[in-house]
C-alpha cells in the first residue's frame, strides 16, 4: 500500500459535460457559430429569413377564401383595410373554386373516383417495392380495403358480387391484424404470409389496371395484353426445354408480338360480346392538371430506369453493334432537348404511322418522355458500374457465374445502390418536366393556370395559381428526395 497522499484509492462520479456543449446550446456552437465566418453567415441567414416570413406570412394569412373573383377580393381588403389592392392579401378564393380543375383537368366530374382508385392502387403497388417493413398481410389489407370502397362507385350485379368478396377478405384480414393475442397473431400472420400470394403479383398486374381505369373502354383489352406475355412465356419455356434456348428466346418475343397485333383485338371484341366488362371511355383531351402530370411522370419513372439499365450494359457491351447502337440513342437524345423530342411526338410521329393510325397524344408524350428519361438514367447507372472495383467482377467469373447471373446477383445491386442519389435526382428532373406538355397543348397544371387566368373573374391573379401548384410539386419531389435518404441509409451506400 503507497504512502503517497495524493494517489486516489477510489474512483471519482462521472460528471456531466458542461452545459455549453450538449443540448441546443452545444448544437449551436458547433454548427452556426463555430468560427466569426459561420456567425456571420448565420445571423445574416436569419435575418434574410426573417425579412422574408415578415413579408410573405402577412400576405399568405390575411387572405380571403371566400371571394368569387379579383374584384371581390379587393373590394373584401378594402372593407378590413388591406388599401384596397391586390397586396392586401392572397387572393385564395381562385383555389377554392378552381383546386379540382388543377387536379384533375377536364376529367368527367362524375368519373372522379376512377383516378382517386387508381392513384390509390398505385400506392398499394409500390409499398412492396419501396418499403420492406409492410407486411404481406397489410399490404393486401389496402387492396382489399381500396377495391371494397371502389365497389360502391357502380352498381349490378357484379358490383355486388365483389362487394361481397372483397368485404369477406376485408374482415378476415381486419380480424388478424387487430387480434389482441399476440402469440396467436404471430401464428396467424406467419402462417398467412405462407398461404397469401406475394404482392408483387398486384405490382406486375398494375401497369395493365392503370390505363384501364384512367381512359376506360373493355376490360377485356389489358387482360388480352397479358395473355401476350403467358404466350410468350409458355413458348419460351417449352422450346428452351425442347429445342434449345436461343431458338426460345427469339420465339416466344415474335409469338407475343404476333398475339398483340394480330389476335389481341379479336380476342378482346369477342370475349366482350360475351361478358361486357366495360366503363365509359375518356378522351386523353379531357386529361389535365395534377393527374396528367403524375400519370406521365409515374409511366417515365417506371419505364426509364429498366431500359435505361439495358443501355448502360449495352454501352459496356463487346458486341460492336450493340454497343455503336446504345451509344448513338443515348447521345442523340442527351445532345436535344426534351421540348424538341415533344414537338416531333405532338406533330411528326403521325407522319411515320401507317394512313389513318389514330396514336394518342398522351401515349405520344409518354414514349418521349420515357425515352428521354432513360438516356440520362443509363448514364446514371454506368457511372455505378464504372465505379465498382474489377475484383467484384473477377469475383462473379470465379463463382463460375454466367454474364446475366454474375449481372442479376452480384454487379448490378452494387451498382445500383452506388447510383441511388443519381436515379432519385432523374426522376425529380423528370417529374418537374412534365410542365413542358403544355407547350403542345396538354393542360398539365401550368396550362390549366394560364387558362384559368384567361377567365375575367380571375385575369390578374398570379402568386395564388403559382404558388399552389409550386407548393405540390414541392411534396411529390421532397419525398422523393426524402425517400433517398432513407434508401441510403438503410443500403448503407458508404459500404
Amino acid at each position: 500500500m503507497s504512502d503517497i497522499a495524493f494517489v486516489r484509492e477510489d474512483m471519482l462520479p462521472e460528471k456531466a459535460p458542461p452545459a455549453s456543449n450538449v443540448g441546443i446550446v452545444g448544437w449551436m456552437r458547433e454548427n452556426l457559430f463555430s468560427g466569426i465566418l459561420n456567425s456571420v453567415l448565420t445571423i445574416s441567414s436569419l435575418l434574410v429569413i426573417f425579412y422574408v416570413l415578415v413579408s410573405l406570412l402577412p400576405w399568405v394569412f390575411s387572405g380571403t377564401w371566400s371571394a368569387g373573383s379579383l374584384k371581390e377580393c379587393r373590394e373584401i381588403f378594402a372593407v378590413n383595410g388591406g388599401g384596397g389592392g391586390h397586396g392586401g392579401g392572397a387572393c385564395w378564393g381562385v383555389i377554392r373554386e378552381r383546386w379540382i380543375q388543377l387536379m384533375f383537368g377536364f376529367y368527367p366530374s362524375e368519373l372522379y373516383w376512377r383516378p382517386v382508385v387508381t392513384f390509390g392502387l398505385l400506392f398499394v403497388a409500390v409499398i412492396p417495392v419501396l418499403f420492406s417493413m409492410i407486411s404481406r398481410r397489410m399490404n393486401w389489407f389496402l387492396l382489399a380495403l381500396l377495391v371494397f370502397l371502389t365497389t360502391f362507385a357502380f352498381g349490378g350485379v357484379f358490383a355486388w358480387m365483389l362487394r361481397i368478396i372483397s368485404g369477406l377478405g376485408l374482415a378476415y384480414l381486419a380480424y388478424t391484424l387487430v387480434s389482441t393475442d399476440k402469440a396467436d397473431r404471430a401464428t396467424q400472420i406467419a402462417g398467412g404470409a405462407k398461404r397469401l400470394p406475394n404482392p408483387l403479383i398486384f405490382t406486375a398486374l398494375f401497369p395493365f389496371v392503370f390505363p384501364w381505369l384512367l381512359w376506360g373502354g373493355s376490360a377485356w383489352v389489358p387482360i388480352g395484353a397479358i395473355l401476350g406475355f403467358v404466350i410468350g412465356y409458355f413458348a419460351y419455356s417449352i422450346l428452351a426445354r425442347t429445342v434449345s434456348g436461343l431458338i426460345g428466346l427469339i420465339v416466344g418475343p415474335l409469338a407475343a408480338i404476333v398475339w398483340w397485333l394480330l389476335l389481341s383485338g379479336t380476342f378482346a371484341g369477342v370475349a366482350e360480346s360475351i361478358i361486357p366488362l366495360s366503363i365509359e371511355v375518356v378522351e386523353s383531351r379531357k386529361f389535365g392538371g395534377f393527374m396528367l402530370s403524375i400519370t406521365i411522370g409515374v409511366v417515365a419513372i417506371v419505364g426509364s430506369l429498366p431500359l435505361g439499365i439495358v443501355l448502360a450494359l449495352g454501352r459496356q457491351s463487346d458486341l460492336m453493334i450493340v454497343k455503336a447502337l446504345c451509344v448513338g440513342f443515348i447521345e442523340f437524345i442527351r445532345g436535344v432537348p426534351l421540348i424538341t423530342l415533344l414537338f416531333v411526338a405532338s406533330t411528326l410521329l403521325n407522319v411515320f404511322m401507317p394512313p389513318g393510325t389514330n396514336f394518342d397524344i398522351i401515349l405520344r408524350v409518354l414514349i418521349m418522355v420515357t425515352l428521354f428519361a432513360a438516356a440520362y438514367m443509363a448514364e446514371v447507372v454506368r457511372g455505378g458500374l464504372a465505379a465498382l472495383p474489377t475484383g467484384q467482377y473477377e469475383g462473379a467469373d470465379s463463382l463460375g457465374l454466367n454474364y446475366w447471373q454474375a449481372q442479376r446477383l452480384v454487379i448490378m445491386p452494387q451498382a445500383l445502390k452506388i447510383s441511388i442519389p443519381g436515379i432519385v435526382s432523374t426522376f425529380i428532373g423528370v417529374f418537374k418536366d412534365t410542365t413542358l406538355v403544355s407547350i403542345i397543348g396538354l393542360l398539365d397544371p401550368l396550362g390549366l393556370s394560364t387558362a384559368i387566368r384567361a377567365d375575367a373573374n380571375w385575369n390578374g391573379v398570379v402568386w395564388e395559381l403559382y404558388g399552389f401548384i409550386a407548393l405540390l410539386f414541392f411534396v411529390f419531389c421532397f419525398s422523393m428526395s426524402r425517400y433517398s435518404m432513407y434508401l441510403e441509409r438503410k443500403l448503407q451506400t458508404g459500404h
